[in-house]
């Protein structure tokens, strides 16, 4: 057990680090035909869907947007959204700030709460 700060830190991030690293099991049998080239673009139908699908009253992420936001934009927000997308799979390039998160952890109120693996995890986008 750490009583330093450094060492708490340090502890938390290297098992942190295990968690979200971890290889999955999976079976190599399942493997899709992989194809070259450009992505399919993204279809509007399919950018609805999502959107509708969005849980309402949940907390805003780090952009402070919430569900609700996103989808009283309608057609215009769905189009904005579709573009963007579009752009990212056209360009195989993804936006910086996607490519890092937050994670919090939770303690889940069950276990010892100086133990690590008593907590759950929140990520949070960048």
């Amino acid at each position: 057990m750490f009583v330093d700060k450094k060492g708490i830190k340090d502890s938390w991030k290297e098992y942190v680090e295990k968690l979200m690293n971890e290889e999955n099991q999976w079976d190599r049998r399942m493997l899709a035909g992989v194809e070259e080239g450009p992505g399919d673009c993204i279809r509007i139908g399919e950018v609805s869907a999502a959107l509708k699908k969005m849980k309402r009253h949940k907390a805003p992420g780090l952009s402070g947007l919430v569900a609700q936001m996103i989808q009283a934009t309608g057609d215009i927000g769905t189009q904005w959204i579709l573009d963007l997308c579009n752009d990212i799979v056209k360009d195989g390039c993804m936006p910086e700030d996607w490519k890092s998160s937050v994670v919090l952890p939770i303690y889940e109120g069950k276990g010892d709460p100086v133990e690590c693996g008593s907590y759950g995890y929140l990520s949070e986008a960048m």
